[in-house]
């Protein structure tokens, strides 16, 4: 496939099925049960599968280690630039915490990043990103969601560890450990045609078409300062940071040009998930994704297709 055919590909993936859940929202009736479902049967079913899959078919080598902890750095980054940003957004608790996990979590996987590694360095990137999306799995159930909840909750309380690793939504993190427990104990993964491409336009087009209809069309242009300051974070600090530290480094060109890419994503969908599952402020998650995810389709994207080479060293 050309690189225009893939650009116009992953283009396609996002909006139609965005466009398609706004569309239908109008006809149902509790549109939360409905994007809170389709959400968790995402988690549970439809990416354990492919996150198993893919890193289990890995030839993990030592450069690889740094992956997981390259993409701890990012969200930490994100983090600490987004608490930075806060004293001149008027926002309320709720806001806030909306604000700061998509400030911190980047769409690094199925639905932008890993994506892209895959539509860029073929299968090879698409399991290095997992690797370096494990962190991404631990981050968002151990932080990210014990967080949201804890604000969600007027006393602020939040059940044991147990209970997160116990939860079903957290079959990613459980695929995660099971590919590298096959690789450890070298167990070769069957040489059979597994469905990955097929599986990974299923979750993308599901993510999306749930945030189309957490959508509100209405409030389009009522967060247009979080916009601004949100951008500034994910495609200017946290790229001219990353490009920078590659540059004293040599993890190899696999390795570096996944980092490189993943450092330039958008706000995460998973911001949004957050927001749904644990009742933050939807409406400005939604706002901020999607003026996110469209400011990087539209501007950003553009350039890392055209100037991949200097830029992502491929």
């Amino acid at each position: 496939m050309s690189p225009h055919a893939r650009f116009l590909l992953f283009q396609l993936m996002i909006i139609v099925p965005f466009l398609s859940g706004m569309a239908f929202k109008r006809r149902i009736l509790s549109v939360r049960d409905l994007t809170r479902t389709l959400i968790r049967l995402n988690l549970v079913l439809i990416e354990p599968l492919i996150v198993l899959w893919s890193i289990w078919g890995l030839d993990l080598g030592w450069n690889m280690a740094v992956l997981p902890f390259s993409g701890l750095l990012l969200v930490t980054a994100g983090m600490a630039a987004g608490r930075l940003m806060l004293p001149a957004l008027p926002l309320r608790e709720r806001s806030r915490a909306t604000f700061l996990i998509s400030s911190s979590i980047a769409n690094h996987g199925f639905t932008m990043g890993a994506f892209l590694c895959f539509l860029f360095l073929g299968e090879r990137g698409l399991g290095l990103a997992f690797l370096f999306l494990s962190y991404f799995m631990i981050y968002v159930f151990t932080i990210i969601f014990p967080y949201a909840r804890s604000v969600s909750r007027p006393d602020g309380s939040t059940p044991g560890v147990a209970a997160y690793f116990l939860d079903i939504q957290n079959m990613p993190l459980v695929a995660v450990v099971a590919a590298l427990v096959l690789q450890f104990f070298q167990v070769r993964r069957p040489g059979v045609d597994f469905p990955v491409n097929t599986l990974m336009m299923i979750s993308v087009a599901v993510y999306y078409f749930s945030l189309g209809m957490s959508f509100e069309t209405s409030r389009i242009f009522s967060f247009l300062r979080e916009n601004v300051a949100l951008s500034l974070i994910r495609f200017l600090i946290l790229p001219v940071i990353t490009l920078g530290a590659l540059a004293m480094v040599n993890l190899g060109e696999h390795v570096e040009a996944v980092i490189a890419i993943q450092s330039f994503m958008p706000v995460a969908v998973y911001s949004v998930v957050a927001s749904v599952l644990f009742d933050l402020d939807k409406e400005l998650a939604s706002n901020l994704f999607v003026f996110n995810t469209l400011f990087f389709l539209l501007l950003v994207l553009p350039l890392l297709f055209v100037f991949k080479g200097p830029i992502l060293g491929i």
